[in-house]
């Protein structure tokens, strides 16, 4: 970009912005963030990028910060928002791309935090193939209300409770207020905080950083060591595509069954295989997780908070307790194998990580149902749900969206034992897949999450519980099964057997195929964009 006389005018520019021969003759990093005044996830790492750029300068590099688009699932659930927010992780990914591709740059760091833009950091990085090292933005402190510590999903789940008469206004005001104290990452293991602990299990992020908390002073360090480490990446041409790999990929799919991960992390880590040239079969999150015990005691499937797993040790700390499931010879960014990192690695807190002698439960977190109400699969995460609700049929309440779903369970419209159909939710019918939290946490609230199920082709946030299936494939706007159930049709979910089943004669759905009109939605601008372009669920929502 700026080698000879032809490149005068590229050097003027760069004169421009302060930069003098010297720093020309440097390697060029990018600093990269999502940085965001309108979240908690990302306001903070504009400091943090400060920190990275002086470890790269520290080490010879000139370093250009630049940012993208940043969107906080929480702030965008139960609206318009939620329909983009998964939408935006291919925007994210493309932007990261076009800026390293158009600014030349020779590495990358890349600052970010919440549930779409950490994939989409790992599926640009793999895409450009730049070295890089991404820098996971850390979980936010957990809230605490009367000695109880909280994280974000409790507060919706106390609006229910508020609905039904349950607390008072001045608890929920007090819930809300006390909810979430700071910067970072929502304080569970939701979809954010998944993804950072698989980005550092990939090899992506130097270790211990999935867990470091956004207010700690060593997440500063963490971001100068990333912004020194990614030169030495540079002299050493270690690449993304060197680190992620179906060796790594495998491991996170392991890492993620023992933490009770997000059921979002199938689709990011199936985009991310693809980014590859690899493509992972929907299949091999069940069998990896059949096993893999489930081990880690954080919220929502557990007790604890980010803040446990941190001082517990953290991602290294849950690996060592996996190391015979494990492929410990993988590169990470940090030059070293995961073997020779975990060698000092010790499980401090046995009660949040526990041994694989001594699980939560013998399988991980995370199961893949099949039959013939998701010919293609289905993904619930079985850890979250209440043992008698692992086997359950019941007569199908049939609601084309969200909408409708919530307002029957605001009007207490759904009875126990019933199976909630909420349908034209997925990639294209939503479009954009938006997540089904408001009706699993109102299901929660109500105290039904014991006696009713949900079964969407959307899907469901991190901070989600109950017998909630999603994933559904094939989607409703494209022709699948979930578009012939009708009210009152029996729907059996049998999470042990991993099935999920329509128990309606061939004939009968035959019958109503013939006659089926599917849901078609007047879009326009992005999502038109998106849902004429993306692929199924179960190939990992990738545009074509």
């Amino acid at each position: 970009m700026i080698d000879g006389p032809e490149r005068a005018g590229q050097r003027g520019l760069l004169y421009a912005l302060g930069l003098g021969p010297d720093d020309l003759s440097r390697p060029f990093v990018g600093i990269v963030t999502t940085w965001s005044g309108a979240h908690p996830g990302h306001v903070h790492l504009r400091d943090l990028a400060q920190a990275a750029a002086g470890g790269v300068a520290a080490a010879g590099g000139t370093p250009l910060e630049v940012a993208t688009i940043s969107v906080c699932d929480g702030l965008a659930m139960g609206h318009l928002g939620m329909r983009v927010a998964l939408p935006s992780r291919e925007l994210i990914a493309d932007s990261i791309e076009v800026v390293a591709t158009a600014q030349a740059f020779d590495a990358l760091v890349i600052l970010t935090s919440c549930d779409k833009s950490l994939p989409a950091a790992l599926m640009a990085a793999a895409r450009i193939n730049l070295p890089t090292v991404i820098l996971p933005g850390g979980p936010m402190l957990p809230g605490r209300i009367h000695g109880r510590e909280l994280a974000v999903y409790q507060a919706r789940e106390a609006s229910a409770q508020f609905l039904q008469g349950e607390i008072d206004a001045q608890e929920l005001s007090e819930i809300e207020r006390h909810l979430c104290p700071g910067p970072g990452a929502c304080s569970m293991m939701g979809t954010a905080n998944s993804m950072a602990c698989l980005t550092e299990t990939i090899g992506m992020a130097l270790p211990y950083s999935a867990t470091t908390h956004a207010v700690a002073g060593a997440k500063r360090a963490e971001a100068w060591n990333s912004g020194k480490r990614v030169m030495d990446l540079i002299e050493e041409n270690l690449r993304p595509r060197d680190i992620i790999t179906e060796r790594s990929l495998r491991n996170a799919i392991t890492v993620s069954a023992a933490i009770g991960g997000s059921t979002n992390v199938v689709l990011h880590l199936l985009a991310l295989a693809r980014e590859i040239g690899l493509q992972l079969d929907l299949g091999l999150f069940d069998t990896i997780s059949r096993q893999t015990p489930f081990i880690c005691d954080i919220k929502p499937s557990g007790r604890h908070s980010l803040l446990a797993l941190d001082e517990a040790g953290g991602v290294p700390a849950v690996m060592a307790e996996l190391r015979n499931s494990l492929d410990l010879e993988v590169p990470t960014v940090t030059g070293s194998t995961w073997d020779e990192e975990l060698q000092d690695s010790i499980n401090r807190d046995p009660s949040v990580i526990h041994s694989v002698s001594d699980p939560l439960t013998p399988e991980g977190g995370l199961a893949v149902l099949y039959g013939n109400l998701a010919p293609d699969g289905a993904v619930v995460k079985q850890s979250a749900v209440a043992p008698e609700m692992r086997h359950h049929r019941g007569p199908a309440r049939v609601f084309d969206g969200e909408d409708a779903a919530v307002m029957a369970l605001r009007t207490s419209s759904i009875e126990s034992g019933d199976v909630v159909v909420i349908r034209y939710e997925g990639p294209r019918g939503g479009p954009g897949m938006p997540e089904m939290h408001v009706p699993a946490t109102l299901l929660v609230g109500q105290g039904m999450s014991k006696s009713v199920s949900l079964v969407t082709d959307g899907r469901f946030s991190g901070g989600s519980r109950g017998a909630c299936v999603g994933h559904v494939s094939p989607e409703a706007a494209a022709g699948g099964p979930l578009a012939l159930v009708e009210d009152g049709d029996e729907i059996e979910i049998d999470i042990p057997a991993r099935r999920l089943e329509l128990y309606v004669d061939a004939s009968e759905l035959e019958r109503r195929r013939s006659s089926l009109q599917l849901q078609e939605k007047q879009l326009r601008g992005y999502l038109a964009r998106y849902a004429a372009a993306v692929g199924p669920s179960h190939e990992g929502c990738v545009l074509a």
